[in-house]
């Protein structure tokens, strides 16, 4: 019998290519046509396209979280939510600005973004989900409630707008903060294992072993 593993997929949306990414366990010794649960990152945009990708793929939302509040990772949850009955969660320090447009910056775009998490972790919380667990890490920084999600098995972070591939979030944001951003990704993404693989919100994968090494903005 072979061993699960945890496999990520994702979708690129919005006006400024935010990635969407699903977590998800491939059991080796199943059926490819059985359904399967996954944990669904940041709905950036158009809910019923993802819906419907993942719905053709013998995909089902189990639970929606969120990296941060910004509007380019919100403005699909609404739809997504209504499609799937799947709750969304973020770290708790960060409901307000989901709630507000104007510290989301969705009104900037001629929108007005309210999402209202149903689930509030804490840093360190264990989120346990489609037969999966992963940890919050609270990452303030690019917004004042940032956070990541470390999945141990596989060594798999989704980093939001935390750590790009050789580069960081922008901090000239409502709440940001480029101190706490450094210290951020120093203190508590830099600890992770250097094999962990590195889901961006923004751009190309990367590993914390290779920001460790070329990433300007955040060298020891």
């Amino acid at each position: 019998m072979g061993k699960n593993v945890l496999s990520v997929g994702s979708m690129t949306l919005g006006m400024v290519g935010t990635n969407c990414y699903f977590v998800f366990k491939e059991e080796a010794d199943c059926n490819d046509e059985k359904t399967k649960h996954v944990i669904l990152f940041d709905p950036a945009d158009r809910g019923r396209k993802i819906y419907d990708t993942l719905t053709e793929n013998g995909l089902v939302v189990d639970l929606i979280l969120l990296t941060h509040g910004h509007f380019d990772h919100i403005g699909g949850v609404d739809e997504i939510k209504k499609l799937t009955g799947a709750p969304v969660g973020c770290y708790e320090k960060e409901m307000a600005l989901c709630n507000d447009p104007y510290l989301n910056l969705s009104n900037d775009f001629g929108m007005h973004l309210k999402v209202m998490p149903d689930k509030l972790y804490k840093d360190g919380d264990i989120i346990e989900a489609a037969g999966m667990s992963c940890k919050l890490i609270f990452t303030p920084g690019h917004t004042s409630g940032s956070c990541c999600y470390y999945f141990e098995e596989g060594h798999i972070l989704i980093s939001g707008d935390t750590l790009f591939e050789e580069s960081v979030g922008r901090t000239d944001f409502p709440t940001s903060s480029t101190s706490d951003l450094v210290r951020s990704i120093n203190d508590k993404l830099f600890v992770l294992p250097e094999e962990t693989i590195v889901y961006p919100g923004h751009g190309d994968i990367t590993t914390i072993k290779h920001e460790m090494m070329y990433n300007p903005f955040c060298r020891f």
